[in-house]
C-alpha cells in the first residue's frame, strides 16, 4: 500500500482539473460508481461532479464531498441543447481538461459540447450492451474518446464488439475498488441467506425467494434477507404479488433500502444472487470478499469470478431447478462450503482494492 501511495503522490503533480459526468436521474450501480469515484479522486486532484439537476446523486455528493464542487444540468432529453450549452459552459468555467463520463445516451450531446476544446475523454462502461453502435453517427460521437474503461473483462470484450473505436482510442479494464474490512460476524441460529441490490427485473430476487421452497419442503430452517429498495412502483407490485404467494414468506425479511448492508452481510451464510446478467457485480464481489457461500447463474461476468480463482457455485443460466439444487447442496453442506469460501477473502482483498483502482484512473489523466 505504501508503494502505491508514493506512486500516486508522484502522479499528482501533472494532473489538470477533472470532471466526472453522470447525467442519469437514477441511483443504480453506475450512478453509485460515478459518485464514489468523484469522492475517491477528490482527495488527490481537483474534481468537479457534473450531474442531473433532477437526479439523486447530486445531493448525496454535496453532502459527502470535501470540496463541494458540484455542477448540475437540467434537461428533458438525452440529445439536448441544454446539455450541449451548459456542459460546455461548465468545462470552460473550471478549465477542465479531463472528463470521465459514466453513461451512454448523453454522449451524443457531450460530443458537441466538447467540439474545439482540448479534452482527454474517458468513457466508463459498467453495463452489458447488446446493440452494435456501428452506424456513422455513433462512430462520430465515439471518435473523440481517448479511453474506454471497462469495469470487468467481460465488459471489455463486450465493448470491443459493440462500441466503435476512434483512431486514438484505447481500451483498458479497471476493477471497481472497495473498502474491504472483515465484518464482525453476528451469527444466527439458523441458515441465513442474503440478496443485495435494487429490486428490479432481471436482478434475481423473485427467482431467489422461489428457490427457497427447496429448503421449506425439506424442513431446513432459514432466514432470507432481501436487502434493497424497489426500482419503481410497477415492479414493487409484481415482486410483492410473488412474495405474498409463498407459504414461507414469514422467513423472508424485506429490509428496504439501507446504507448499512454490512449489518446483514455479517449475519449471513449464503449469498443467493441469480441475476440475469451483471457488468461487474459489485454485490457479489462484496459477498465473496466477506467469505459468504455464493450462488449465481452461469452468465456474463460471473464466469470471470470463477476464472479469477474464487470459489462459488454457478447454476445453469436461468434454470430455477438447478438453482434449487445448488441452494439445497450448500445448505446441507454449509460448514464445508463456508470453509472453502474463506479463501475468497484474501483473493478479493488483493484484486478489488481502492488504492489500485485510484492509481489506474490517475494514469489515464493528463
Amino acid at each position: 500500500m505504501k508503494k502505491i501511495g508514493l506512486e500516486i503522490g508522484f502522479m499528482l503533480k501533472k494532473k489538470y482539473n477533472t470532471a466526472i459526468i453522470c447525467l442519469s436521474p437514477n441511483i443504480g450501480g453506475m450512478e453509485i460508481n460515478a459518485l464514489n469515484m468523484a469522492l475517491k479522486l477528490e482527495k488527490y486532484i481537483d474534481i468537479i461532479l457534473i450531474a442531473n439537476e433532477r437526479g439523486k446523486i447530486a445531493g448525496q455528493f454535496y453532502e459527502e464531498s470535501l470540496n463541494k464542487k458540484l455542477e448540475t444540468i437540467n434537461f428533458l432529453s438525452t440529445f439536448s441543447f441544454s446539455i450541449i450549452l451548459n456542459a460546455r459552459k461548465i468545462i470552460k468555467k473550471h478549465n477542465i481538461k479531463n472528463v470521465i463520463f459514466y453513461g451512454a445516451s448523453e454522449l451524443k450531446s457531450l460530443y458537441f459540447s466538447f467540439i474545439g476544446l482540448d479534452i482527454n475523454l474517458s468513457v466508463v462502461h459498467s453495463t452489458t450492451k447488446s446493440t452494435p453502435k456501428t452506424d456513422p453517427f455513433h462512430r462520430l460521437i465515439y471518435s473523440n474518446v481517448n479511453y474506454h474503461i471497462s469495469i470487468s473483462k467481460h465488459l471489455q470484450n463486450n465493448v470491443s464488439k459493440i462500441i466503435p473505436m476512434g483512431k486514438n482510442s484505447k481500451s483498458i479494464m479497471i476493477y471497481s475498488g472497495m473498502k474491504i474490512k472483515p465484518l464482525t460476524v453476528n451469527k444466527q441460529s439458523m441458515i441465513t441467506i442474503i440478496h443485495t441490490g435494487r429490486i428490479a427485473r432481471g436482478k434475481g430476487q423473485v427467482e431467489a425467494i422461489k428457490a427457497c421452497r427447496v429448503l421449506y419442503d425439506n424442513n431446513i430452517d432459514f432466514t432470507f434477507f432481501v436487502v434493497g429498495g424497489y426500482e419503481n412502483e410497477e415492479y414493487e407490485k409484481f415482486f410483492l404479488s410473488e412474495y405474498n404467494k409463498l407459504e414461507y414468506k414469514e422467513k423472508i425479511i424485506l429490509t428496504g433500502y439501507t446504507t448499512n448492508v454490512e449489518k446483514y452481510l455479517s449475519m449471513s451464510d449464503i449469498f443467493l444472487f441469480p441475476s440475469h446478467g451483471e457488468g461487474f457485480g459489485k454485490s457479489i464481489a462484496e459477498a465473496l470478499t466477506q467469505g459468504l457461500v455464493c450462488i449465481v447463474y452461469k452468465n456474463t461476468s460471473f464466469f470471470e469470478f470463477e476464472s479469477l480463482g474464487f470459489n462459488l457455485h454457478l447454476a445453469e443460466n436461468l434454470s430455477e431447478d438447478d438453482l434449487k439444487d445448488k441452494l439445497a447442496y450448500c445448505a446441507m453442506n454449509l460448514d464445508t462450503e463456508k470453509q472453502k469460501s474463506k479463501n475468497n477473502i484474501s483473493l478479493g482483498s488483493s484484486l478489488f482494492t481502492e488504492e489500485v483502482e485510484i492509481k489506474k484512473y490517475l494514469e489515464v489523466l493528463v
